[in-house]
Formats: C-alpha cells, structure tokens, sequence
C-alpha cells in the first residue's frame, strides 16, 4: 500500500498546521529569579511583537519561597512565526529560567 502524493490542499508537514485562530489573545508564561528589572525585559519583549501589548494586563505569581517571579503576558497573536519568534527571543534572554 502506498500513501497518495500530496496535494495543494494536503498538508506536507503537520506541524505547520495550527490549532490557533489567528489573531487571537494569547497568554505566556515566563519565569524568572525575582530581580529588579525583569518584568520590564519581559514586557519589552512583548512590546516588541506585538505594538499593542497592555502591559495593565500582565499577571505576576512570586514563587513560595520568594526567589522567582512567575510574569503571564498575554499577546495579540497573528501568526505561528510571530509565536515562535517570541518564545525564542524570551526563551533566549539571560533574566529568563522558563518559557511556557
């Protein structure tokens, strides 16, 4: 048995596809040591990709033992690429331990 060629209308790479509608409110987590300037880095981050990023919306979680801030952004987001060019630039970033 073979597996038919694909078509225009076929997907190649799963991957690709998207379970996202875009644009759509998007929340990230990202997590940190608990030091002064690093939610601003977050948020510069955010403001970067998304020029309409409310920074009033962001969610701050410090950690039981007080040593790490856990920062939910939420971003318009309008394409995969956009999402991932987040999550590296964040993931990249030396404030930042966790990117979910």
């Amino acid at each position: 048995m073979t597996t038919p060629a694909p078509t225009p209308d076929t997907p190649t790479d799963i991957r690709k596809e998207s379970l996202i509608a875009y644009p759509s409110q998007f929340p990230i987590k990202v997590m940190g040591a608990k030091v002064d300037g690093f939610v601003h880095a977050v948020t510069l981050v955010a403001e970067r990709f998304d020029p309409q990023f409310d920074a009033s919306t962001i969610e701050l979680r410090t950690s039981k033992e007080g040593n790490y801030l856990g920062v939910t952004i939420t971003v318009t987001a309008t394409s995969r690429e956009q999402l991932d060019d987040i999550y590296r630039t964040l993931s990249s970033h030396p404030m930042v331990k966790v990117v979910l």
